[in-house]
């Protein structure tokens, strides 16, 4: 940060490690107030579209949840994880269980932007830098009486 070493690789996997799995195990889901911070389509730097997408929504609480997509797959992942509310970092990972070495993380603020970079992190030895781009919300299909 502001060409500082802020910490090692390692260090920093560590952290948004430690951030992505401090979601409280008390959490009553029915009490909580979620946010949507939208639907984000993700891939490398310089690739074109993955067909690879998150959607996200936050608590007041600083839970994040959502669901991976990959279009060209079909498969579907649950997502969850935290924003530390001192460094506002958000990181969040695979709900299911598999994976669990992958970690994605980006500043909480980025999450309202259209267009923001984020950090995959592969485990401790590889983190690839990743846009994620906001994708706009589908028109209400007006052909259709309402219900």
């Amino acid at each position: 940060m502001n060409d500082q070493q802020y910490a090692s690789a390692d260090q920093y996997y560590d952290q948004a490690v430690n951030i992505a799995e401090s979601v409280p195990e008390d959490v009553d889901d029915e009490k909580v107030d979620w946010m949507p911070l939208g639907v984000f389509a993700i891939a490398e730097e310089s690739a074109t579209d993955t067909g690879m997408m998150v959607q996200l929504a936050v608590s007041k609480e600083g839970i994040i949840a959502g669901t991976f997509y990959n279009d060209i797959t079909g498969e579907d992942r649950p997502l969850q994880g935290m924003v530390d509310q001192k460094t506002q970092r958000a990181a969040w990972q695979f709900a299911d269980g598999k994976n669990q070495d992958v970690v994605m993380e980006t500043g909480i603020y980025n999450l309202t932007k259209d267009e923001a970079t984020a950090l995959i992190h592969f485990g401790e030895k590889d983190t690839q830098t990743w846009l994620m781009v906001r994708l706009p919300e589908p028109e209400e299909d007006k052909s259709q009486p309402a219900q």
